[in-house]
């Protein structure tokens, strides 16, 4: 990539909305899809655009601007090779500016991509979250010679801010996940307590009570305490009947009858 990689308005404006996106609380794919239609509208000579990312153990098309640039990733993964499978793989992005060209080093991806789509032209970046490969921005242009080194230049900023976006998309779920962490353990703290002050019981007894109730009614564990706790506030509500009908909500009374 050349070190004068010019600055433009449009691109400034577009990461500035791509940023206010991400810390609004846009989900991941509202994000994931705005990458690409950045890349269609910002990169010079690009058609169609497409992100591969890491799910697990294998990549999945996580956005694309249309269908034939969800086909070329499929492909790809098909065949084991091209510009953005050799992206995730090595430290450069990866050009080939006209699929055409006998030259080309991935033979079988281009000769499905000639035959089976418009595509003539390719660039592939590759991902990086916390120094982990995870994934792949791709640029596609219908005209041999339509991604040009400035075009992969200003591809590179905005796979650059892509992985950027990625990270926060992780830090914003592992928060969430955290904060719901807490949220069970708080409840599930609170139902031992309240077993073990109804039930005079130790607070191992009580948890396994907790346990036991969740297995045999095959539910979560944080589920269940949060039915003991509804149950002992809804038993001293003012104005509550506490009396229960025997044929009606047999699951939830279960759990909250173990308080």
């Amino acid at each position: 990539m050349t070190s004068d990689v010019p600055i433009d308005p449009t691109v400034n404006d577009a990461f500035r909305q791509m940023s206010a996106l991400i810390y609004a609380g846009a989900d991941s794919g509202s994000i994931h899809q705005s990458l690409v239609d950045a890349a269609l509208r910002l990169v010079e000579g690009c058609d169609r655009a497409s992100l591969l990312v890491r799910t697990r153990d294998r990549y999945v098309t996580a956005a694309s601007t249309d269908d034939i640039a969800r086909r070329i990733d499929q492909i790809e993964l098909e065949v084991g090779e091209g510009p953005c499978v050799d992206a995730i793989i090595s430290e450069a992005y990866q050009h080939d500016a006209d699929l055409t060209d006998a030259k080309t080093p991935w033979p079988r991806f281009t000769e499905r991509i000639v035959a089976e789509t418009p595509v003539r032209s390719a660039i592939g970046y590759r991902l990086l979250l916390d120094g982990d490969k995870v994934g792949a921005l791709n640029l596609f242009s219908d005209t041999p010679g339509g991604l040009t080194s400035k075009s992969a230049d200003v591809g590179a900023v905005i796979a650059s801010f892509a992985s950027v976006a990625l990270m926060a998309i992780r830090a914003r779920e592992e928060a969430a996940t955290l904060r719901q962490g807490l949220q069970s353990n708080r409840e599930i703290g609170k139902a031992v307590g309240l077993l073990m002050a109804a039930h005079h019981i130790s607070g191992q007894q009580a948890f396994e009570l907790l346990r036991s109730t969740s297995q045999e009614l095959n539910m979560k564990l944080a589920q269940v305490a949060s039915q003991v706790i509804e149950g002992q506030e809804s038993q001293y509500a003012p104005g509550v009947d506490t009396r229960q009908d025997s044929g009606t909500g047999a699951g939830s009374n279960a759990a909250s009858s173990t308080v």
